[in-house]
């Protein structure tokens, strides 16, 4: 290896340097636009712990970041008031040495000085947004509906926290969500916090009304300019889902009487926000009633009038973080387009709809609506963490932070390129390529394909914390990442494609990436990769029992669906069927045919598995299956299994421990089971004629080999697992 080559090695992003960057997040621009706060999020790797800070940005002017929070460990969600003087932010902090026992509300005055919290209202306060004079808060908590008062809500949440017994009990159909069992016999409900007092009235007291009870936040309501009114979306149904469409309401905040705008079913709506002037609501409308994947349009109410329909209907998937101009005349929001993730621009009068911010990935974006408009970002790339910058019309883009500038210097990333395949039905796929740094394609060079997750998400260019490809890369080893069908960005036929055939495209797409690579010159054929998390794991198990034997030397699968029926014990079972285009009761056939447990059986290549038991949306008993049924045919096979991670890895120390263990399998992969893999020594033997089951291996044919008749056809081959023809949609 030359020096040069040396060099660029100990300069590598390897996991322990991506532990030592900061994290971004919480963009709040000030409303005179002269400020912007964020909160910068430290690892803490040797308290194994995050600890988040709120800092001050000037967007005009030379004036350096400031740092405006310092006591807790994690002051977050910064919020101005209207007259920009102050900071609202939630925190868990220490007083007279007692922590709060639940997230509280503190205020700062944007000069800086001590944080003064302003609330002691026993459930807690999540997302929060000010009223327009200043004086109060409306915010998300979780309340006992039956109950009247704060103080009523005080004693009945002391009395859970006293009670010595564990169990959940509950009847209801939505009842956890991620990694979290929702709180028992609560809902989540708005309410309003006099600054000055203290005092907590539930808005929805007495009314029935609640928000989604998944993830409950800033996209679920906003407040009327004159404060008056309060927009929200919620679910009407008696009995909740999260597959169930939300209508939008507007509560009169003088009568408490609420209003329906907007039915629910087919459309299903979110991201409510007032324009400037107060008379009309914009809005992101799915026509999720009829197509699950159908994609999100802008839409925009005239309060006096009423809908007046959906706009921005295109190839476009409206995300709900939507921004008014200071005129009214234009909307601005988040969407992706073929791998990235832009700012748009939507004029109402025109009907003209362009790019107002690039991306790279555009996570969040604040508009100015002031005398000086401009529009500051946090984005990431394939390239760089995210940062954040200022956007004037004419003006190159401004950055207004250097966080991790000093911890990056010096560091060789690899060259990212994006190709194009052709993949299911003859149609262009795109792939990204991340090289490690000091790749020499003179040489030969392991590759892994890294498969996202979703399946309507993309890989994109972006900087991921969790399966950073440069990371990776880092060991030597070349990235690629596929953007299959099903992918967002791409129009919604191709992300419709699989829906009733999940695994069948999608396989196709990533076995012809397989073939682009392996007639690669700087590519080594016995040295391809899979891996993969969430949809990317349920896709690798998928490859396992599909692809031909030797085809990958090995597959790293971490929090994979395996078992399509097993996993009905997921938080999102109630939209599973429609993915699948079938219940497994009604349609057992057409279900098995796309889980990865039916061709078990034909499972040759060596797995890593990995697996969080916090994990609801992919419960680990699905890793747990997967390897034990590895371990019992004989197919090396390892497993790591945390007992305090969710369906990501998130602990510092867990992370580092995660990246290390897939580097070090993707590097030195175990050999392949010589000949075919054995049978395990728990199976009871099957008595003559008893059928086999759907997708089993048969008996081999007196011309194959044992192999041959183990191994399923790859897709795409003419021979496939017999299953009903998917709806006409599809």
């Amino acid at each position: 290896m030359s020096s040069k080559t040396a060099t660029a090695r100990t300069r590598v992003l390897d996991a322990k340097r991506l532990w030592r960057l900061a994290r971004l997040g919480g963009l709040a621009l000030s409303p005179d636009g002269t400020r912007v706060a964020c909160t910068v999020t430290e690892p803490d790797v040797a308290g194994n712990a995050m600890r988040a800070s709120i800092w001050l940005l000037p967007v005009r002017g030379r004036g350096v970041p400031r740092r405006l929070t310092a006591c807790g460990e994690k002051d977050g969600a910064p919020v101005w008031s209207p007259d920009g003087t102050r900071l609202a932010f939630t925190a868990r902090r220490r007083r007279a040495g007692v922590l709060d026992g639940s997230p509280q509300l503190y205020v700062i005055a944007a000069d800086g000085g001590e944080a003064l919290r302003v609330s002691d209202f026993a459930p807690g306060i999540e997302a929060f947004r000010w009223t327009p004079d200043g004086c109060g808060i409306v915010f998300v908590s979780w309340l006992w509906p039956g109950l009247k008062g704060a103080a009523a809500q005080a004693r009945r949440h002391a009395q859970e926290r006293a009670r010595l017994s564990t169990g959940y009990v509950t009847t209801e159909g939505q009842y956890r969500h991620w990694d979290r069992f929702l709180p028992q016999g609560r809902a989540p409900r708005l309410c309003h916090l006099d600054v000055a007092s203290g005092r907590v009235q539930d808005l929805f007291e007495g009314t029935g009304l609640e928000l989604p009870r998944a993830d409950p936040g800033l996209e679920h309501f906003d407040l009327s300019p004159d404060g008056r009114s309060l927009a929200f979306v919620r679910d009407p149904s008696p009995h909740k889902a999260s597959s169930h469409c939300a209508e939008l309401a507007e509560l009169d905040l003088r009568t408490r009487r609420a209003r329906v705008l907007g039915a629910a079913g087919p459309w299903d709506f979110t991201g409510p926000r007032y324009a400037p002037d107060g008379q009309r609501l914009a809005v992101v409308a799915t026509r999720r009633g009829e197509q699950h994947t159908a994609f999100g349009q802008l839409a925009v109410f005239d309060l006096a009038s009423g809908f007046q329909g959906a706009t921005v209907p295109g190839e476009l998937d409206v995300q709900p973080m939507l921004r008014w101009s200071a005129d009214a005349r234009q909307v601005c929001f988040l969407a992706d387009e073929k791998g990235r993730g832009h700012v748009w621009r939507h004029d109402l009068a025109g009907h003209r709809t362009e790019v107002a911010v690039h991306g790279g990935t555009v996570l969040a974006f604040e508009v100015d609506r002031g005398e000086h408009p401009c529009i500051v970002t946090l984005a990431d790339s394939a390239l760089h963490p995210p940062r954040i910058h200022v956007h004037r019309p004419g003006a190159a883009p401004r950055r207004l932070e250097r966080f991790n500038d000093a911890e990056l210097e010096g560091v060789s990333l690899g060259r990212v390129e994006e190709r194009t395949v052709t993949g299911a039905l003859g149609e262009a796929v795109q792939m990204w390529l991340v090289y490690p740094p000091g790749f020499d394609a003179r040489r030969r060079h392991p590759v892994c394909q890294v498969i996202h997750g979703g399946p309507y998400v993309a890989s994109g260019d972006s900087f991921s914390w969790r399966w950073n490809a440069h990371v990776l890369a880092s060991r030597g080893q070349v990235v690629a990442m596929v953007n299959y069908h099903g992918s967002s960005g791409f129009g919604w036929a191709f992300r419709h494609a699989i829906v009733g055939r999940q695994g069948e495209l999608e396989g196709q797409d990533l076995e012809a990436a397989t073939d682009w690579l392996q007639r690669q010159r700087w590519v080594d054929p016995q040295r391809i990769h899979a891996a993969g998390g969430s949809y990317g794991g349920y896709l690798v198990a998928w490859l396992n029992g599909h692809a031909a034997v030797g085809r990958y030397c090995s597959i790293v699968c971490h929090a994979g669906v395996f078992d399509r029926v097993a996993t009905w014990s997921a938080d999102s079972y109630t939209e599973r069927h429609r993915d699948l285009g079938a219940t497994y009761w009604e349609d057992p056939e057409r279900v098995r045919a796309q889980s990865p447990a039916t061709f078990a059986g034909a499972m040759h290549t060596p797995t890593f598995v990995t697996h969080g038991a916090l994990d609801y949306r992919v419960p680990d008993h699905n890793g747990l299956a997967l390897y034990n049924t590895l371990q019992a045919r004989g197919v090396p096979a390892r497993l790591l299994w945390f007992p305090d991670e969710n369906h990501w890895v998130l602990k510092p120390q867990n992370s580092l421990q995660w990246y290390a263990e897939v580097l070090d399998w993707l590097e030195r992969p175990p050999e392949p089971a010589q000949g075919p893999a054995r049978a395990a020594s728990v199976s009871a033997p099957r008595r003559a004629g008893s059928p086999r089951s759907p997708g089993a291996p048969r008996a081999p044919a007196a011309h194959e080999s044992p192999d041959q008749a183990a191994a399923p056809p790859r897709p795409g081959s003419r021979r496939r697992p017999a299953r009903r023809a998917p709806p006409a949609s599809t």
